[in-house]
């Protein structure tokens, strides 16, 4: 069934004079009974890939997003050190809106499709925001929920259970 829709595909890409990068066509195999046909688009065959990137969201062939929020959390991970390095400020005025302009895009981009499913993915993702905001002066004797609460913020979790987009 697939094949033929492909078939399709190239036919309708002749007719109508364009013309597909086929080195960029992969076929992501999903499903446990998936038999992993191989498939051609036009007269050349298809390579198969375990893993995809698409619109910045990593998929494999088991739909776990283990790698999508490894990738997110070592993204976000160096923003708090930039902050630190480069603003002389530690203030809560200035930090709030840097973290929620550079950080909060890393770790709630596309997070509708991809959002941690295992403890350690969210556990990863809520130490990039502790790290951030250890980074505000003055409230380094507090507890990581006493600073949350201090600055009027919520954890990575409670956000995606609430649907708060406030860093």
């Amino acid at each position: 069934m697939l094949q033929g829709d492909l078939d399709r595909l190239e036919e309708w890409a002749n007719v109508n004079l364009k013309k597909f990068n086929k080195a960029k066509c992969k076929v992501l195999h999903l499903a446990w009974t998936n038999h992993q046909y191989q498939h051609r688009l036009g007269d050349e065959w298809m390579e198969s890939s375990p893993v995809e990137k698409d619109l910045g969201i990593l998929v494999d062939e088991k739909l776990d997003m283990n790698w999508q929020c490894a990738l997110a959390g070592q993204k976000a991970n160096h923003i708090p050190g930039c902050i630190k390095s480069s603003v002389a400020s530690r203030w809560r005025e200035v930090i709030l809106p840097l973290c929620s302009a550079l950080l909060r895009p890393h770790l709630q981009c596309c997070v509708q499709l991809w959002g941690p499913q295992h403890r350690k993915d969210m556990e990863l993702l809520e130490r990039v925001q502790r790290r951030a905001m250890k980074v505000v002066r003055g409230m380094e004797h507090l507890s990581c929920g006493e600073r949350l609460r201090e600055l009027g913020l919520f954890s990575l979790e409670k956000r995606r259970l609430w649907g708060d987009h406030i860093l």
